[in-house]
């Protein structure tokens, strides 16, 4: 079986499946395959559920991907500082995997989009890092030797790649975000490769 690093994002409005497809990018120039997977939203309306497969979108994440995966990547909108709701319901039904140490010494990094500069981008991939952190993972981020990092006017922290989107969702990624998902999808192949 070849090595893979999954990437598993939430994305209501598509700027976060945006940069999953752009680090994705980077994880095959790294030599590995990137598998892209998203969680079910969820609704606190309760006469209408949802299928668990979808006949039409993205894929859904299984516990078998987190289990195969050489590395993961786990992107989520901002919501008010922390992960949106689907990612976290998904986190918290991680118990067995966790019991199992199916994340452990596997390279992480995490990736948002918000609204606004200041719309909490650090603070989110902050909340994404502390599930990976308690799975055993080794959390990766993006490095000063990104040049990038250190030009952008736009997205893009050392705690991992983000973007920002623009009140409307409006603003289409910058180069300089791209290159920096593109840095992280190959860093992470990297390690993965090493760890492994």
């Amino acid at each position: 079986m070849s090595k893979s690093i999954l990437i598993l994002y939430y994305s209501r409005d598509g700027s976060t499946k945006k940069l999953a497809q752009e680090i994705a990018r980077g994880v095959e120039k790294g030599g590995l395959i990137a598998k892209l997977r998203t969680v079910p939203n969820i609704t606190t309306t309760i006469d209408t559920i949802a299928p668990p497969v979808p006949k039409e979108g993205d894929i859904y994440v299984s516990k078998d991907d987190i289990k195969e995966c050489a590395g993961i990547a786990l992107g989520s909108p901002t919501r008010f500082g922390n992960m949106a709701g689907p990612m976290r319901h998904f986190w918290d039904s991680t118990t067995d995997l966790w019991f199992a140490g199916a994340l452990l010494n596997k390279p992480a990094a995490v990736f948002t989009s918000t609204g606004s500069m200041h719309g909490g981008q650090e603070t989110t991939l902050l909340s994404m890092m502390f599930p990976l952190i308690h799975h055993g993972a080794i959390i990766v981020g993006i490095p000063y030797s990104e040049a990038a990092l250190s030009e952008t006017t736009t997205g893009g922290t050392p705690y991992g790649a983000s973007h920002v989107g623009g009140s409307k969702n409006d603003r289409p990624i910058s180069e300089d975000e791209k290159t920096l998902c593109h840095a992280l999808g190959l860093r992470l192949a990297t390690l993965a490769n090493k760890l492994s």
